[in-house]
């Protein structure tokens, strides 16, 4: 089976020796970088499945990797790992595009499984992070809240919409009441909503969950 293929672009080889000894097993490691430009140029020459980057680097931002690789038609999942929870990095690096933000204080050996998330739809953040993104609206202002979602997520939205627990949705759905609170966590986050009250007012309100005689 072919495993995801994977860019590590830290300034501290040591941090990305230890993200790659977490993802070893699950990912093929295809290129690794220190700074702007070598990221720009390892993501376009690889053209990766994700890549796992920091916020500040010499030379830039990961957010200028971002746009740059966007810009390159390169089509690939970009998951921020770095030790700042700032809300200004964390929104700067939202706003060019990344599909999640963890913090590596908080991680431990869950690496894998965040960066597998990322990679099939989800957007997995550190709970610190999801805690102040509730009231930043701009982050994702003008896109329409269904493509904010994966399918998985717009699924659970729905279910949790119509007034479902999670331990009735997960049954639903034949997976764990983990993994739902995981999707909750994720489509609090983009849909900016804080609560089951506020996600079924909006879905409704939208139309993205219709009516049950629909």
């Amino acid at each position: 089976m072919t495993r995801p293929r994977i860019v590590l672009v830290d300034d501290h080889e040591i941090l990305r020796a230890g993200a790659a000894k977490y993802l070893a097993a699950d990912f093929e490691i295809v290129g690794e970088a220190g700074d702007v430009r070598e990221a720009i140029d390892t993501i376009v020459s690889t053209n990766p499945d994700g890549v796992l980057l920091d916020v500040h680097l010499p030379s830039g931002s990961g957010a200028e990797v971002v746009s740059a690789v966007r810009a390159a038609g390169i089509n690939c999942r970009f998951v921020c790992l770095s030790v700042s929870a700032d809300r200004r990095d964390v929104v700067k690096m939202l706003q060019a595009g990344v599909d999640g933000y963890l913090v590596k204080s908080t991680l431990g050996d869950r690496l894998p499984e965040l960066v597998s998330e990322a990679l099939v739809g989800s957007m997995p953040v550190s709970p610190q992070i999801a805690g102040f993104l509730l009231d930043i609206d701009d982050v994702v202002a003008g896109e329409p809240s269904l493509e904010r979602l994966s399918p998985r997520e717009r699924e659970v939205a729905e279910y949790i919409a119509r007034g479902y627990s999670y331990r009735r949705t997960a049954a639903a759905m034949f997976v764990s009441i983990k993994t739902v609170e995981t999707h909750m966590s994720h489509i609090f986050v983009k849909l900016g909503v804080a609560s089951r009250h506020e996600l079924a007012a909006r879905a409704f309100e939208e139309g993205f969950v219709p009516p049950e005689d629909a």
